[in-house]
C-alpha cells in the first residue's frame, strides 16, 4: 500500500517555494505572470499502515500545524491532484510533480523512514516529492519550467498530472553472472572506443598496457578488473599529467621533467624541511588525505582543499553537497582521524545575468548553478555543525560550461594520532552509509571533458550527500580512535571501495567479500558495489580482536559497521562475490603499472602591449563605484549569511566584520582548542585574469595574496602553510600544459623565497565544455587557467588580531608596499574593456621583509585596522575600510610609495600591485610604527575623519579625484548580489 502525505502552507501563510518558482520563471524569460502553488510530499509504502496512522504521521512528524496543513490519501486518490484553493482565475492549473530518480540518494526520506519506525510503525520504503500547480503557462512553457527550473534531469524526473504508479521501485534481486571484457583482437581504434563508451576514459597507451597484461595471463579481464584499473589510473586519482614526463619549452630553452610535481612543488617543501632541520614544523605532506603541520604540544592541524567541478556542472546542489562532505571526510581520514573545525570554499561561476538564449545545449543557467552550489555547501556544513569561515567567488564567462567548486576543511588531530599503518590480517571494515548506484564512474567522469551529452551519459556519477549520517560517523570514529580500536582509516572518495581498499592495501594486499557490503537496495552487481561512490562511508583496518567492541560502539550510535574483507599479505587485490573470484590483480600493477604520461609543454612570452588609460575625465568616482559594483569585487553577503560561522564557538575573526558586520574580512581566525588563545588563520588567493597575461605571475600573485591576507589579520609569516589547487583545460594541448608548468614553477620559486611550504594539493584538468553550435560545428569553452592558493597560518594569541574596518576618526592611514604601473588584468582594465598592460609581479625579497615587519607591528598593537590591497587596488581597499567602520577618510595620492614618479592618478588608485597593505595607525603610535617599517616601502597617505565620505585628492590643495559618501559606496558594493 502506497500512502501520499502532502504538506501545504496554510492559506494565510506565504508560499515561499511557489514565489521562488514564479520569480525564476520571470528571471529566465519564460513567463513573468505565472500563478504557482507548491507543496512538499512523502510517499510511504507499508503493508500495515492504516489511514489513522498515516494521519498521525502527517500531524506529528511531517507538518508544522501552526503554519501548514496536510492531505493524506492513497496514491491515485483525486484529492492529491486537486489544486489548493485560491489559485488562478477559474483556469484549471497544471500539476507537475518532481521526484528523485530511482537509486538517487534521498536523505530526507531516509531520516523519515527511521522516524516512522520510531513511532512503532512498519514501513518498507519512503520517498520525497515536490508538487507544483501552475496556471497561466502554455505547454511549451511548462516544458521549459520543468526542464530549466523545477528538475535536474541528471537526478530528477517530472511527472505531469497524477503519479502513474502505486508502488515504489526497490530493485530486484541480483543473479550472479561473471562478466568479462574482450580486449584480445581489438586494434587501437577499438580500444579507444571501449574506453570512451565504457566511461573508462583511459588513454591509448594505458589501454594497450592492460591489453598486453591480460594477453600474457592468457585470459580476458573481468569487468571489475577493468573498472578497478580505470579508477586507479584516472587523472582524478593518480594525477598522471602533473606527475608525468613533460618536455617543457619556453624562451630559455627545454627542460625535461620526469615528474613535474615532485620536481617543482614537492621539491620546494622538501628543501625547506631540510633547511629547517629540527625546527621543521611540517608533520605529513603529500602522502595522506590531507597535509598536517604542528599546532601546539598536544595537537597538529590537518588541511585539505578538493575540487568537485564536473558533478557540480551537472547537479549543482548534489555536486557541491558531496564536494564539501568529501573533503570533510578527507580530514577525518587523515592520520588516525582529525576532528573538523572549519570549512572554506571558493567558487568560480559564469556571470549570473548571462542571457538564457545564449546558453549552449546541456548548460545550466549560471544563476541556477550558483544557487545550487551555495545551498549544497551550506546545507552540508551547517548540518554537520562545522563553521564555514572563509572563501571567495570569481566570475568569468569562460566558466559557463565548467563551474569550479573548491571545498576545504581544517581539522585538529592529537599529536600521537597523526600517522596510520594497516596491518596484515586486519579486517577491512566499512563504516557509515550504504552502497548504491549513485556515484558510479565518478572518478573517471571527473577526469573527462564535459559535453552537451554529459548530463544524460554521466548523471549516475552525481551523488546526494547525507550530512546527518556523516555527523554520526564522525562522532563514533573519534570515540573508537581514542580507544585505539583500529590501525588505519581512509574515506571512500573517488572510486569508492576500489580506491579506499586499493590504497590502504597497497603495501600488503587485500581480499574483499563484496556480497557482504551493505547496500541501499537489491540488484547491485558486484562491480557496482565495488566502484560506487555513495557517500558517508569510511574504511577502517581493524585488528580482529577489536572487532566486537568497535561493532557494538558503532551500533550504539546508529552507525552501520560491516566486515567486508581482510588485508591479506599476498601483494594482490582479490575480489570475491560469494564463492566466486571476480577480480584478481597485482597491487604492483595497480599502483606502479600505469605507463607514464608523456607530454610536451610549450610557453612563449609575448611583448607587453601598452594599456592606454581613458582621459575623458579627472574624476574617478564613477570608476570606483563601477568596480565596487562588479561581480568579482561586490559583496558576497548573500552567500556568507547562509553559512553558520559561529558553531563550535571558536570563530574569532569572522567572514564579515565592522560596525554592522558586513565588511569583507581578509582572513578568518578560529580557536580550535577553546581552552587556548592560540588560533588558526585561514585565507586564500586567486585571480584567473592575471593568467591571461602570464600564468607564472598569476601563481606568484595568488601566493602573495594568500599570505598577505593571513598577515593582515595578525598571522606569523614564518609559519604559513600553502595548498595548491590547479584547475586547467585540456593539457594534451602543449600551450595549455605549458601555462600549467609555468604556474607550478612559480609555486616552487615563491615557496622557497617566502619559506612557505606546500603541504597538500589537488588538480582538476580537462575543464572544457564542447557542444555543437548553430552552424553545426563543434565549439569548445575552456576555463581560464585557474590556480587557487589556500593558506593556513597561526597566531600565538588571538587577542592581538586586527580586522579591516576603520576604528577611529583621527588616525593616520599608511600605505605599506610599493605601487607599480601594473594595471594588466586589473578590474580597472575590466570595466573599461582595456587590453594589455603589465601583470602584477612579486618582489620576493621585499615581500618577505614586508610581511615580517607588518607582523611585528600588528603583534605590538601598533595597527588599529589593516586591509590588503587586491582587486581594485587602493581605491577599493580604502572604500571598504571606510564603509565597514562607518568612518570617513581623506587620502593624498601624491604621497604613495611608487615605482615611477609620473604615474597617472588612475594607476596609483587602481593598480593591483602585490604585497601592499592599507593600515590605520593611531597618531600616538605613528612614530614607533614607522620605525618598525624601516627598510620597507611605506608612507603616511592620509587620515581618517568623522565625515562619512571618502575623499581622495592628488594633493591637499587639489580637487578630489574621488569623492563619495560611504552610503553610496556601500550601496554600489552590495547591489549586484543582493538577491
Amino acid at each position: 500500500m502506497l500512502w501520499e502525505i502532502d504538506i501545504h502552507p496554510l492559506s494565510d501563510q506565504p508560499d515561499q517555494e511557489a514565489e521562488r518558482i514564479a520569480l525564476l520563471a520571470a528571471e529566465s524569460g519564460i513567463n513573468p505572470s505565472l500563478s504557482v502553488r507548491a507543496a512538499r510530499g512523502f510517499l510511504v509504502e507499508s503493508e500495515s499502515l492504516d489511514e489513522s496512522q498515516a494521519n498521525r504521521l502527517a500531524e506529528e512528524l511531517f507538518a508544522d500545524n501552526t503554519v501548514e496543513s496536510s492531505v493524506v490519501a492513497k496514491v491515485g486518490d483525486s484529492r492529491l491532484a486537486t489544486a489548493p484553493t485560491g489559485q488562478g482565475n477559474g483556469e484549471s492549473p497544471s500539476l507537475l510533480q518532481v521526484l528523485l530518480k530511482p537509486g538517487v540518494m534521498d536523505p530526507v526520506a531516509q531520516s523519515a523512514e527511521g522516524a516512522i519506525r520510531d513511532f512503532g510503525y512498519s514501513v518498507s520504503a519512503v520517498r520525497t516529492l515536490r508538487k507544483y500547480w501552475i496556471s497561466g503557462a502554455s505547454q511549451d512553457q511548462l516544458a521549459s519550467i520543468s526542464e530549466r527550473i523545477l528538475a535536474n534531469d541528471a537526478i530528477e524526473q517530472t511527472v505531469e498530472g497524477p503519479l502513474p504508479f502505486n508502488q515504489l521501485q526497490h530493485g530486484s534481486d541480483y543473479e550472479f553472472e561473471l562478466r568479462t571484457v574482450t580486449l584480445s583482437g581489438l586494434d587501437d581504434v577499438g580500444l579507444m572506443q571501449l574506453s570512451r563508451e565504457g566511461q573508462l576514459y583511459l588513454q591509448l597507451a594505458e589501454m594497450q598496457t592492460i591489453q598486453q597484461y591480460f594477453a600474457e595471463l592468457g585470459r580476458e579481464p573481468t569487468d571489475i578488473e577493468l573498472e578497478t584499473l580505470a579508477q586507479t589510473w584516472s587523472e582524478h586519482c593518480s594525477h598522471k599529467t602533473l606527475a608525468g614526463r613533460i618536455a617543457a619549452s619556453d624562451d630559455s630553452g627545454v627542460r625535461q621533467f620526469e615528474n613535474m610535481l615532485k620536481e617543482t612543488i614537492f621539491a620546494a617543501t622538501t628543501e625547506l624541511r631540510s633547511l629547517w632541520g629540527k625546527d621543521d614544523w611540517c608533520v605529513s605532506v603529500f602522502k595522506d588525505n590531507a597535509g598536517i603541520v604542528k599546532f601546539d604540544g598536544d595537537f597538529n592541524v590537518a588541511f585539505k582543499v578538493e575540487t568537485h567541478n564536473h558533478p557540480s556542472a551537472l547537479e549543482p546542489y548534489g555536486g557541491a553537497n558531496t564536494g564539501i562532505g568529501g573533503v570533510i571526510r578527507d580530514t577525518i581520514g587523515t592520520g588516525m582521524g582529525a576532528k573538523p573545525v572549519c570549512n572554506t570554499d571558493v567558487f568560480c561561476f559564469a556571470p549570473p545575468d548571462t542571457p538564457a538564449d545564449e546558453l549552449p545545449s546541456g548548460v545550466l543557467n549560471p544563476k541556477r548553478v550558483m544557487r545550487g552550489v551555495v545551498s549544497g555547501v551550506r546545507d552540508y556544513g551547517n548540518r554537520m555543525g562545522i563553521p564555514t569561515v572563509n572563501g571567495a567567488v570569481c566570475f568569468d564567462e569562460r566558466y559557463l560550461g565548467n563551474p569550479l567548486v573548491y571545498c576545504g576543511n581544517v581539522g585538529i588531530i592529537p599529536v600521537d594520532k597523526s600517522f596510520k599503518e594497516p596491518q596484515p590480517d586486519d579486517l577491512i571494515v566499512s563504516v557509515g552509509g550504504r552502497t548504491g548506484r549513485d556515484g558510479i564512474h565518478g572518478a573517471t567522469f571527473s577526469s573527462a571533458e564535459l559535453t552537451h551529452e554529459s548530463e544524460s551519459l554521466s548523471g549516475g556519477a552525481v551523488q546526494i550527500g547525507n550530512a546527518v549520517e556523516e555527523k554520526k560517523v564522525l562522532d563514533v570514529l573519534l570515540d573508537i580512535r581514542d580507544r585505539d580500536l583500529f590501525t588505519a582509516i581512509t574515506d571512500c572518495g573517488a572510486g569508492g571501495f576500489s580506491s579506499a581498499v586499493g590504497e590502504m592495501g597497497e603495501e600488503i594486499g587485500a581480499e574483499v567479500w563484496l556480497d557482504r557490503a551493505p547496500v541501499k537496495y537489491a540488484g547491485l552487481t558486484y562491480t557496482e558495489i565495488w566502484i560506487s561512490e555513495a557517500q558517508e562511508r569510511m574504511v577502517l583496518s581493524v585488528p580482529p580482536a577489536n572487532w566486537d567492541e568497535l561493532h557494538s560502539l558503532c551500533a550504539a550510535e546508529g552507525v552501520e559497521a560491516t566486515v567486508i574483507g581482510k588485508f591479506a599479505p599476498t601483494g594482490r587485490l582479490v575480489l570475491k562475490y560469494g564463492d566466486n573470484v571476480v577480480g584478481d590483480l597485482a597491487m604492483d600493477l595497480l599502483h606502479n603499472g600505469r605507463p607514464p604520461v608523456i607530454r610536451s609543454a610549450s610557453y612563449s612570452s609575448t611583448p607587453t602591449k601598452p594599456l592606454k588609460i581613458p582621459t575623458a575625465s579627472g574624476d574617478l568616482t564613477a570608476d570606483l563605484l563601477q568596480i565596487l559594483g562588479s561581480y568579482n569585487v561586490a559583496s558576497k553577503e548573500w552567500i556568507i549569511r547562509q553559512y553558520d560561522h559561529e558553531v563550535q564557538g571558536g570563530s574569532v575573526v569572522k567572514p564579515l566584520v565592522g560596525v554592522e558586520q558586513d565588511g569583507p574580512s581578509d582572513a578568518a581566525i578560529v580557536r580550535p582548542v577553546l581552552t587556548s588563545r592560540r588560533g588558526l588563520v585561514i585565507s586564500c588567493g586567486i585571480n584567473p585574469r592575471y593568467g591571461d597575461l602570464d600564468s607564472y605571475h598569476m601563481a606568484a600573485s595568488a601566493i602573495d595574496e594568500a599570505i598577505r591576507n593571513c598577515v593582515a589579520v595578525g598571522a606569523d609569516p614564518v609559519r604559513i602553510a600553502l595548498l595548491d589547487n590547479f584547475c586547467w583545460g585540456d593539457c594534451e594541448k602543449s600551450e595549455t600544459l605549458g601555462s600549467l608548468v609555468r604556474a607550478a614553477q612559480a609555486c616552487h620559486d615563491l615557496s622557497l623565497a617566502l619559506e612557505a611550504p606546500f603541504i597538500s594539493g589537488k588538480d582538476s584538468l580537462n575543464n572544457e565544455f564542447s557542444f555543437v553550435g548553430d552552424d553545426g560545428k563543434k565549439q569548445t569553452i575552456a576555463i581560464p587557467a585557474t590556480l587557487l592558493i589556500s593558506a593556513l597560518g597561526q597566531i600565538a594569541d588571538v587577542a592581538t588580531a586586527v580586522t579591516m574596518d576603520l576604528k577611529h576618526c583621527d588616525s593616520f592611514l599608511y600605505l605599506v608596499g610599493e605601487t607599480k604601473d601594473e594595471l594588466g588584468g586589473s578590474h580597472f582594465a575590466l570595466i573599461h574593456d582595456l587590453e594589455g598592460g603589465d601583470v602584477p609581479t612579486v618582489d620576493t625579497a621585499i615581500a618577505k621583509r614586508t610581511f615580517a615587519a607588518m607582523h611585528q607591528a600588528i603583534s605590538q598593537g601598533l595597527v588599529a585596522s589593516c586591509h590588503d590591497l587586491s582587486e581594485g587596488g587602493l581605491a577599493v581597499a580604502a572604500a571598504e575600510m571606510c564603509f565597514a567602520g562607518g568612518i570617513g577618510a581623506e587620502i593624498e595620492i601624491a604621497k604613495l610609495p611608487v615605482k615611477e614618479i609620473k604615474m597617472p592618478s588612475a594607476t596609483r588608485l587602481f593598480s593591483e600591485s602585490n604585497t601592499r597593505f592599507l593600515c590605520e595607525v593611531r597618531s600616538e603610535d605613528a612614530e614607533v610604527f614607522e620605525q618598525q617599517l624601516s627598510g620597507v616601502p611605506h608612507a603616511c597617505v592620509g587620515r581618517t575623519m568623522p565625515d562619512t565620505e571618502l575623499r581622495i585628492t592628488e594633493r591637499t590643495d587639489s580637487a578630489p579625484v574621488i569623492s563619495a559618501s560611504l552610503a553610496d559606496l556601500k550601496a554600489a558594493w552590495k547591489k549586484p548580489l543582493a538577491w
